[in-house]
């Protein structure tokens, strides 16, 4: 089922906080072998001046919202804040540390294992969360079933799929793939001026020194001008279908703790 058919659109408070009663939980989970939860972490920080702060966060909803729709999943609320530093010149962006971000991920599937709930899937909707890959990799090392969604190879699927023309490297951020993924998703959030704001900038060798304001003035590196609802649309169908091996794996019975 589509992420905008009935089960979602039930499931769902305003496309991002789960609408799930207890019971919700302990029915789904009775009908699996393994319960797997799904944690959506965006950001805070700007995207131009056409798309709102939370992008990053409605985006990643709309990637676990397509998921819950496909897969028997325990659908978590967002994290709303993350490492957004090489965007603190631009007014609205909001920031937590590294650590904090590793600490909270990891306490909330510490959780969620106490009430039963065997693995945790963390959809990053923000290229900057660098340190979800190490509180991924930690969590496999001691025996803990973690895994860290989408790849760059599953965006490529989507983008090819969905025929979006950028590249990944230069759709770097409030470009095509986002402006689209908004634009089905979220079209009220996205504000007149996308269709003149391209911009791009593939060489960012000093981006984690200098931060985005020195490769952009607008805050946007990408093509949001070739943006569109269906391309988003394709976008998420493409990644829901990307999610089922990583399921399939966390799921596993050699995987079992």
């Amino acid at each position: 089922m589509s992420g905008s058919g009935t089960r979602a659109a039930y499931g769902m408070v305003n496309g991002v906080l789960p609408a799930d009663t207890t019971e919700d939980v302990r029915t789904r989970g009775a009908g699996v072998s393994a319960q797997v939860a799904v944690l959506p972490v965006g950001s805070f920080e700007q995207h131009g001046p056409f798309l709102p702060l939370a992008t990053d966060t409605l985006v990643a909803c709309a990637v676990a919202r397509e998921i819950a729709a496909a897969y028997p999943v325990h659908l978590l609320p967002p994290l709303t804040v993350s490492c957004s530093h090489e965007h603190a010149a631009w007014p609205g962006t909001v920031s937590i540390s590294a650590v904090t971000l590793h600490a909270v991920v990891s306490d909330i599937a510490a959780s969620l294992r106490r009430s039963g709930v065997d693995a945790l899937v963390v959809v990053n909707g923000h290229g900057g969360n660098y340190v979800l890959g190490n509180v991924v990799q930690e969590a496999s090392a001691r025996g803990e079933r973690m895994a860290l969604f989408p790849a760059a190879e599953d965006w490529e699927a989507a983008r090819e799929r969905a025929g979006v023309v950028t590249s990944l490297l230069t759709d770097m951020h409030a470009g095509e793939i986002e402006t689209s993924i908004l634009m089905h998703a979220h079209p009220e959030f996205v504000r007149p001026g996308h269709e003149s704001a391209d911009f791009t900038a593939d060489d960012r060798r000093h981006l984690l020194t200098l931060g985005m304001s020195a490769y952009t003035e607008s805050g946007v590196i990408g093509r949001p001008s070739l943006g569109s609802a269906e391309k988003g649309k394709e976008l998420l169908a493409s990644l829901a279908e990307s999610f089922e091996p990583y399921v399939a794996l966390l799921t596993s019975a050699p995987g079992r703790q």
